[in-house]
């Protein structure tokens, strides 16, 4: 199958972290927790047309999320990858993106294997769920804030949809931004910071985390213990 659209896409942690926030989503929120067929936003909607034109055996479509209907543990991302998600329909799934996560899902049990590679490998997520603070593959890895503003509906119904044990781990500010965004809470209050353990009005738990991109676990900005100790910390919240 031919390669996606070669698009070089900066390291999401560094370059989408400044984009402007405002308290709440847009009034044309979607308030279900998926839907496969959204086209709110033109810009990621053309980009999708276009790719799609390109390589039509992309998935080339908003990404659903991934796992357990009723997870003890929720990992918001920022957006699918271009040459990943976008490609396989499966959140962190055929880029390097996903290398690290799916390797410490396995090696605390919440994932069957180590390894996530396509729709059909029969990877199978043991309560936990993953999904995206953007459902849409944006261009050059860039989600601009009005589409993080007005995809912020579906993180809100995952979110209202949690058990009430359930916690959350975000990877990268942009994705703790939206979780907060999306619990109406304020983000002075719960700064981000790699490592960060936030309880939330409602008493469940935010986790921080860098995001796992092959930029910053090439740069060593995210190690393989500096993310297992996140994990950890996650291990003894669930006891």
């Amino acid at each position: 199958m031919p390669a996606c659209p070669t698009r070089r896409a900066p390291d999401p942690t560094t370059c989408i972290e400044a984009a402007t926030y405002q308290d709440s989503p847009l009034p044309d929120s979607r308030y279900s927790p998926f839907d496969p067929d959204c086209r709110a936003c033109p810009r990621l909607a053309s980009y999708l047309d276009r790719s799609r034109s390109t390589v039509p055996d992309c998935h080339c479509r908003p990404v659903p999320p991934f796992g357990a209907d009723r997870p003890g543990l929720l990992i918001v991302g920022l957006a699918p990858g271009l040459h990943g998600a976008n490609r396989t329909g499966r959140p962190f799934t055929g880029d390097y993106a996903g290398v690290l996560l799916y390797e410490t899902l396995h090696g605390y049990g919440y994932a069957s294997g180590p390894v996530s590679t396509s729709l059909s490998d029969g990877l199978v997520l043991h309560d936990c769920r993953i999904t995206n603070a953007v459902k849409c593959v944006p261009p050059e890895n860039k989600p601009e804030g009005t589409e993080i503003r007005r995809c912020n509906g579906f993180l809100r119904a995952e979110l209202a949809d949690l058990p009430d044990h359930a916690l959350i781990l975000a990877l990268g500010l942009v994705a703790h931004k939206a979780v907060c965004m999306a619990l109406d809470v304020r983000l002075s209050a719960y700064p981000f910071a790699h490592g960060a353990e936030h309880v939330l009005p409602d008493g469940r738990i935010l986790f921080d985390s860098y995001h796992c991109s092959r930029y910053n676990t090439q740069t060593r900005r995210l190690t393989p213990d500096m993310f297992r100790a996140v994990f950890d910390r996650i291990a003894l919240r669930r006891k």
